[in-house]
């Protein structure tokens, strides 16, 4: 039962009893439970049953707003929810009194200042970096902090622009997501990473394969920038993309080439791809047809699998290499996805990201291919830790429906989402006004932008991607705090310290 019908229910209950006619209401509640056979409660429990199910839906509501602590909420806290929602103002993002975080929670990543930070005139500031060095139109990304795939359809026409116009807004880029390019996406001049899922929405043939004729079509256009091939994302590794068909209008049926009234499901996989052979095989194909960048998103189970795939590229040689490697981590998120994957299937980001970015280093290919993290990933916090970790590039989907006014609903599936975000219901839409929307998606990119650049000035680097592992501590779970290197020793780190900016000495195992 969706969370409307019991409150409807219940009014018309209440106008009945209110318009005199009490008896004749309980009566017919009564008779209605004791026969129904869909809840066991209520047919043994008549009327008193029916609190169950309305008590149950707005136990959700009273949680979020009324008894949850600050950081205690999930998938995302009240306190991760409250810095996104003031960074789009693009005020101040101080706090006073002191930090309400409990540091002492294993996990919590606490950075490590340099006892000598560069003078304020020498602050830290990000650089553009080259993604696609072999391609014929190679990507000069400015950014290091962009947004992650998603699609027109899962998500509405404004929300969709919104978002391409805060990106131009703030100089990042934008993943279009699997659902294909819309004219919401070319709303504003952002960059654009156009992504190609298993079901190939946008560049298919009428046959569902691969079309060169509509990957020149979109590599022709200025904004699109690079091609992302999506493997598997992080809320559903080995299940493809699920748009319900509430979600299917008349211009997502046309822009996906799918029809109108039944659920859209993308293959599990790309049908053309057995192998890490194969894989290669179709990135260079892509880079070749279109001239763009081209490289591929992935959730990783074992990184063992992928010592294959490091190998062959070394044999084939590092042209065949693909431009970057977008990680997602396991706890991913997504609009529509069966709760096992959700919960239970593929390596959380931190682990996956240091052993892809390891393998990666080790195979002598850190300035050939770029790795993007993407998982979970809002605060600033966040992301200082991926780059630590070994990221060169940081994109985020949910910090930015949060920039948008998303209030974590959790109606992401069903086309009831209170803000507009993720619905294609009109009369819903008229909130999300664009105008005002997209300065605070600017906003926000630029707010953790900025507040990375601060962490790297405060552990004494020049440069956000100078950060190394032996920059941030993770608490333990005795309250301790290690170094993230002797956690996960880098290759580079391995190899030669010594060569590396501000390097510090290794701690003592007596000092861990």
């Amino acid at each position: 039962m969706d969370f409307v019908s019991p409150i409807l229910e219940w009014l018309v209950i209440l106008f009945v009893l209110a318009m005199g006619g009490g008896t004749l209401a309980v009566v017919a509640m009564f008779l209605l439970d004791v026969s129904q056979r869909e809840d066991a409660i209520r047919r043994n429990y008549p009327l008193i049953g029916r609190f169950r199910g309305l008590f149950t839906k707005l136990g959700e509501f009273f949680r979020q707003y009324f008894f949850a602590m600050d950081r205690e909420e999930m998938p995302f806290n009240r306190a991760q929810r409250d810095w996104v929602y003031h960074s789009t103002t693009g005020a101040d993002n101080t706090i006073a009194f002191g930090s309400t975080r409990n540091l002492s929670i294993p996990g919590t990543p606490i950075f490590v200042n340099a006892v000598f930070p560069p003078l304020d005139d020498q602050f830290s500031t990000t650089q553009p970096m080259i993604i696609g060095p072999h391609a014929r139109h190679p990507y000069n990304a400015p950014s290091i902090f962009n947004i992650s795939g998603m699609s027109y359809g899962a998500l509405s026409g404004p929300a969709v622009e919104a978002l391409s116009m805060g990106a131009a807004k703030a100089g990042i880029w934008l993943n279009t997501g699997e659902g294909g390019l819309s004219p919401h996406h070319l709303k504003a001049e952002a960059d654009l990473v156009y992504q190609i899922g298993t079901a190939k929405f946008g560049v298919r043939d009428h046959d569902g394969n691969l079309s060169d004729e509509k990957l020149r079509a979109m590599a022709a256009k200025p904004q699109i920038k690079m091609f992302e091939l999506k493997l598997a994302q992080g809320a559903k590794p080995g299940k493809g993309g699920i748009l319900p068909a509430a979600k299917i209008d008349r211009e997502v049926s046309e822009i996906r080439g799918v029809p109108m009234g039944k659920d859209a499901v993308s293959p599990n996989r790309h049908k053309e791809i057995d192998d890490f052979g194969d894989l290669l095989d179709m990135i260079g194909h892509i880079r070749e047809v279109t001239g763009k960048p081209v490289g591929f998103k992935t959730v990783i189970g074992s990184s063992d699998a992928y010592e294959e795939l490091f190998r062959l590229i070394l044999a084939r040689g590092p042209e065949a290499a693909p431009d970057f490697i977008t990680i997602d981590g396991g706890e991913g998120g997504t609009g529509a996805a069966p709760m096992p994957l959700m919960d239970l299937v593929g390596m959380p980001l931190r682990e996956a990201l240091v052993r892809m970015v390891d393998l990666r280093d080790r195979h002598g290919l850190k300035e050939r291919i770029r790795i993007i993290a993407s998982g979970k990933l809002v605060n600033p916090a966040d992301v200082a830790f991926a780059i630590c970790a070994g990221a060169d590039f940081v994109v985020s989907a949910r910090g930015f429906m949060f920039s948008l006014g998303c209030i974590q609903a959790l109606k992401c599936n069903k086309n009831t989402c209170p803000t507009g975000i993720t619905t294609h219901d009109p009369h819903l839409q008229r909130g999300l006004v664009v105008e005002k929307k997209y300065v605070k998606v600017a906003n926000y990119a630029k707010a953790v932008i900025k507040e990375v650049e601060t962490i790297a000035h405060s552990v004494g680097v020049r440069e956000p991607r100078e950060m190394r592992r032996r920059h941030v501590r993770l608490v333990q779970a005795d309250g301790n705090s290690v170094q993230l290197r002797r956690l996960w020793p880098s290759f580079e780190e391995v190899a030669d310290p010594r060569k590396l900016p501000n390097a510090a000495p290794v701690e003592a195992p007596d000092r861990l």
